[in-house]
């Protein structure tokens, strides 16, 4: 059996190849599957699945929903959803239309803090796809404002930055219900953005999160301390949760990431593929 990647972004978000691109890169790569999470969009996934498709190789439909939390962020990923379900285009609609309107609103921050852009050079950054902060990164650095990714978020970017607009999003419950809905698998994505410091209130929230319909944890990610996977881990085994992992891949190469390995220690089985598909029949049973 081959590795898996199930964290993968295509410009149908913030990532820099098509959908088709990034399959056919993966294979080349020689993965045995991934999935496409674009943030808070399925538009990736038909060309993406057609191209598995056409070449003989496994994709696995997802998306990737930011919910609404704090201090941190949290982000729910859904995996083997049905992205023909009309209850999930029509709320992604929402989330769409939240992102349109908070952009114009970041560029009028960032000239009002003497940076010289505009709305035009951040969608052509986006390559014709949904514009995210990370295309207003790739704009400060091409402009000399700052050096690399991790700095345009934190001088500017980022929650509580000074350029930074919140926007809608679902509550927690909101967005399980919606991946459950379109018969999806609803996983916990990498969760040390949430800003949780201790151990007792993670847990207190991961057991909202299953009450609420959470099946899964991303144990296996770029940024997560050897400390942090081993907690995540017990975690998941403690509360009968299935453990996933991905790279988190958008294609920026001054992320220093990479399909499949992330920045060479990832080499995840396909098992977390059949994990993920028992526990999709399991709940289909039980539904």
């Amino acid at each position: 059996m081959g590795y898996v990647d199930l964290h993968l972004h295509t410009t149908a978000s913030d990532g820099v190849k098509s959908p088709s691109e990034l399959v056919r890169y993966a294979n080349a790569k020689g993965l045995q599957a991934i999935s496409i999470t674009d943030h808070d969009t399925i538009d990736g996934l038909e060309e993406g699945m057609a191209e598995g498709a056409r070449i003989g190789f496994e994709v696995i439909p997802g998306i990737e929903i930011s919910a609404e939390y704090s201090p941190g962020s949290m982000h729910l990923l859904g995996y083997l959803i049905d992205f023909q379900n009309t209850f999930l285009k029509e709320r992604l609609k929402d989330l769409q239309r939240a992102r349109e309107e908070r952009n114009p609103r970041m560029v009028e921050k960032l000239v009002q803090l003497g940076i010289d852009i505009t709305y035009e050079e951040v969608v052509n950054a986006s390559g014709g796809g949904q514009v995210g902060r990370p295309h207003f990164a790739q704009v400060l650095i091409a402009k000399g404002y700052v050096r690399n990714f991790q700095e345009a978020f934190d001088r500017y970017l980022k929650k509580g930055a000074p350029a930074y607009v919140d926007k809608f999003r679902f509550t927690p419950a909101e967005a399980i219900h919606l991946i459950n809905d379109a018969r999806g698998v609803a996983v916990l994505g990498h969760p040390n953005t949430l800003g949780i410091n201790g151990a007792r209130e993670l847990e207190n929230l991961i057991i909202g999160l299953i009450k609420q319909g959470l099946k899964g944890i991303e144990v296996y990610y770029p940024e997560h301390s050897s400390s942090e996977v081993i907690q995540y881990k017990a975690l998941a085994e403690r509360y009968g949760l299935i453990m996933t992992g991905g790279t988190d891949y958008h294609g920026i190469e001054k992320e220093n990431i990479d399909v499949g390995v992330g920045r060479g220690e990832m080499r995840l089985p396909y098992s977390m593929v059949e994990a993920l598909k028992r526990t999709k029949d399991e709940s289909s049973r039980s539904n």
